[in-house]
Formats: structure tokens, sequence, C-alpha cells
């Protein structure tokens, strides 16, 4: 039987490019301990649930390198889904 695994709300700083209309489009991740992961492409972006973590925001769908993940934007703050602690 495996463990289930825990996530965690992880706060990121995140380089955002803001058009005239308003909409803000993410082009690079920077993770507290110095990773940074340029994003390659937004597929989608939507107010959702963080059903891992609790909350909710607004969710973008993003392609980095050949994975897609989520990243949220909650009142100008920005987070993942991280596993562990």
């Amino acid at each position: 039987m495996s463990a289930k695994q825990e996530y965690h709300k992880a706060y990121v700083n995140v380089i955002v490019e803001h058009q005239l209309d308003g909409q803000k489009t993410p082009l690079q991740i920077i993770f507290e301990d110095g990773r940074k992961f340029n994003i390659d492409r937004v597929v989608e972006r939507r107010r959702a649930a963080a059903t891992k973590v609790g909350g909710t925001g607004i969710r973008y769908k993003i392609i980095i390198g050949r994975q897609e993940r989520y990243i949220y934007e909650d009142d100008g703050l920005w987070f993942v889904e991280a596993i562990g602690t």
C-alpha cells in the first residue's frame, strides 16, 4: 500500500507580462530556493479552486518543457500545489 502524498501551498515569485487590456501572462516561475522555470506556453486561464491545498484564484494551465502544470494567482500572490512539507 502506498502512502498518500501530502500537498501544501507553495508561494512563488512569477515574472508576468501585463497587457494593455489588463490580461496577465506568466513568463517564469521562481521558487523560494532559487530554482527558475521558464513558462513555454499558457494553455488556459480561468477562476478555479486549488483542490489539493484549498483556496481559489485564477488558475493558469501552463507548459514547462513537456510537462503540463498549474499555477494560481490569488489577490496578487502566486502559488503552486507542491508535494511534501
